[in-house]
């Protein structure tokens, strides 16, 4: 398999047992499979991983963006439970620019290592007051709201937006934070699981972020 084991909460890579992966912090979960190297042959294997669960990217994505990091979820008795997706590339007002977005069931923990927040799912900001932007997915508008990160450290580099959709967590994570502006656009996340031929022309590589 061209994917490794990770732990699904933070960076530390899993360790074989008898039972069942182990992170040396938090111990048996099911593992976060992440590339060796980003191309076009190790997203294939991923979505053969993730199944039928929804792996989502921004679409079309701009001139000069490309997809520069990918994860799933797994567990062997419920099958795929989380994924991620990065897409990287400049904005004229932000430069360099690093898109994240994660699906996922409750209690996975994924989305929360991405936005490097306290806890395991949003917080009580999710649904408390009118939402602060809006994606489109198929023909479903989903409505998002701002997680703070001052909880987790003083840095404000990044946005964190989360909400619900099919009845799962969705995650929007930007870095540097000026980039939420992006998401006064019209933006659309396609799940590219049955996106077919144009998949072989979604560009792949460039800097990896670090999360």
């Amino acid at each position: 398999m061209s994917l490794t084991a990770w732990c699904p909460r933070c960076r530390e890579g899993l360790e074989p047992d008898a039972d069942g992966p182990q992170c040396p912090v938090h111990g048996s979960l099911p593992p976060l499979w992440r590339p060796d190297e980003v191309s076009y042959e190790e997203f294939a294997e991923h979505l053969r991983l993730a199944a039928d669960f929804p792996t989502y990217i921004p679409w079309p994505m701009g001139p000069g963006w490309s997809v520069t990091d990918f994860g799933v979820v797994t567990d062997d008795a419920r099958g795929s439970r989380a994924t991620v997706t990065c897409v990287s590339g400049t904005s004229e007002l932000d430069g360099p620019v690093d898109v994240f977005v994660v699906a996922e069931e409750a209690g996975v923990g994924l989305g929360a290592r991405v936005a490097s927040i306290v806890g395991d799912d949003p917080g009580h900001e999710i649904a408390d007051g009118p939402a602060m932007v809006r994606v489109r997915i198929a023909s479903q508008q989903v409505p998002l709201w701002s997680v703070s990160t001052s909880g987790s450290d003083a840095e404000f580099d990044r946005s964190v937006f989360a909400g619900e959709a099919s009845g799962r967590w969705l995650w929007i994570v930007l870095r540097p934070a000026s980039a939420m502006l992006l998401l006064r656009d019209d933006w659309i996340l396609r799940d590219v699981s049955g996106l077919g031929p144009p998949l072989l022309e979604m560009p792949f590589g460039g800097q990896r972020p670090v999360w």
